[in-house]
């Protein structure tokens, strides 16, 4: 039997996916997760150029210098990506594409069918899915690789969050007034030369199966197109 190792859910957030694209952002988490290997900072799911395909986005470890990857920022080994896919609107994982470091390798699995015992907080890499590799980009060089119908990314990103933080800042201590935030000529991006760690796989739609009646369809809004509900976790090794 082949060794499948159990990890711990640590970080996560989510979206519904449309047909259009969706960005969540999250930088800097709670104090057990900030400024850690598992800490999330955006996901996005957006319609591939070829618009039968679906690509799945997730940003790690911002905000960072440009240049520190290499050396206090890189991807843990012991911390399994993964992109959860709800195809029945329960709100559960039925399908998930999971992502880990070995060496200068990030490796790919799935989309794997989820083991109902695995579903929540554990997980078990489905060693058997192994669908493809790519050699994980430096600060200098942008690397993709294709196998199996899918494209894979790992490496570092230009941080898109755009936020005055600063600004911020100032507006939650009390200083801001009475000015309060700034209108976007005046707000300076705090993200603009900052970088992120990032995880991309691009996947044929056919591999996830039919996706569930729109969840907002149940509140009375009609005509929705029918949406997975998708969202990205990140578990350490135990």
């Amino acid at each position: 039997m082949k060794k499948k190792k159990i990890y711990l859910l640590f970080g996560s957030f989510g979206l519904l996916m449309l047909l259009v694209t969706l960005i969540a952002a999250d930088h800097i988490d709670s104090p057990s997760v900030a400024n850690t290997s598992v800490d999330i900072a955006d996901f996005f799911a957006f319609e591939g150029d070829n618009p039968d395909n679906t690509v799945f986005v997730a940003t790690m470890q911002g905000p960072l210098t440009p240049g520190a990857v290499t050396e206090n920022a890189i991807f843990d080994e012991d911390v399994l990506v993964e992109f959860n896919i709800d195809k029945t609107g329960d709100f559960v994982e039925d399908l998930v594409i999971q992502a880990i470091r070995r060496d200068s390798i990030m490796y790919f699995f799935g989309p794997s069918v989820v083991d109902p015992a695995d579903a929540g907080l554990n997980s078990k890499i489905y060693v058997d899915d192994f669908v493809g590799q790519v050699e994980i980009s430096g600060t200098d060089e942008t690397i993709t690789a294709s196998a199996n119908g899918m494209t894979f990314f790992a490496g570092p990103r230009r941080d898109p969050f755009y936020f005055d933080f600063n600004q911020f800042n100032q507006v939650v201590s009390g200083n801001a007034a009475p000015e309060g935030f700034l209108p976007p000529a005046q707000a300076s991006d705090f993200f603009i030369n900052l970088n992120v760690l990032a995880v991309s796989v691009e996947v044929p739609n056919s591999m996830l199966g039919d996706a569930p009646p729109h969840v907002a369809g149940a509140v009375g809004i009609d005509g929705l197109p029918n949406a997975y509900n998708v969202w990205v976790t990140t578990k350490r090794k135990q």
